[in-house]
């Protein structure tokens, strides 16, 4: 799909804070907050009408708090579904307007879009904090500056299981037991198409990961 090409080219595993960052460079978080056997599972391109009610509730259900990353035109469609992510006690994430590539952007058309999105996300849930941000496609650019300037840390990831072509719950469920590590953000998504999939594995997932010994956790900040 055109909007995943940026995303991954290759494997299923990209970190993406390989270079240390300078004391006036923003850092793309990748870790869990307390690291060690956690992990943190964050979602994409929603709210989606279809989907995120039942993701949110297999997450009420097993008493997890995940990271969305609200799609801003998802967002204005769909107000009342940002409210019950609010309502579930999750964390919120501004994951663009259009989900444009910023890859090549200026900083001041970044700033732009951001400023809309957050707005969006505020006039469906006044006051809610907006903690992180993450680039569509992975294609960050300038934007770790334009966020930390808005006071959201950048939101990277560890594991990307490529549930945007779902290839059934079975191997989704493998591809997030095979590629986890220790204090790692999983990224999945619950939108913009069909995303059963992705909701089916996460309800086998976690009940399992946790009798496993893994704990639920949330991304650091910066």
């Amino acid at each position: 799909m055109r909007w995943r090409t940026v995303l991954l080219t290759t494997g299923l595993v990209l970190g993406l804070s390989s270079a240390p960052a300078s004391a006036a460079e923003p850092v793309i978080v990748d870790s869990t907050k307390h690291g060690g056997r956690t992990v943190a599972f964050t979602f994409d391109d929603g709210p989606n009408p279809a989907d995120t009610p039942r993701l949110l509730e297999v997450l009420r259900r097993h008493h997890v708090k995940a990271v969305f990353c609200l799609w801003g035109d998802y967002v204005e469609a769909n107000p009342q579904l940002v409210r019950k992510i609010v309502a579930g006690g999750h964390i919120l994430c501004n994951h663009s307007m259009h989900h444009d590539n910023m890859g090549e952007w200026t900083p001041e058309q970044i700033e732009a879009d951001l400023r809309q999105t957050s707005a969006a996300i505020h006039r469906a849930a006044p006051g809610v904090p907006i903690r992180y941000f993450r680039a569509p496609y992975g294609s960050w650019g300038q934007s770790p500056q334009v966020a930390a300037k808005l006071g959201m840390t950048s939101l990277g990831w560890k594991l990307a299981i490529g549930d945007w072509e779902p290839p059934g719950v079975d191997e989704l469920v493998r591809r997030v037991k095979d590629g986890l590590t220790d204090g790692a953000v999983v990224l999945m998504h619950d939108g913009p198409n069909e995303r059963g999939q992705t909701v089916d594995a996460v309800a086998r997932l976690i009940p399992e990961l946790r009798a496993e010994g893994w704990r639920f956790d949330r991304p650091a900040r910066r």
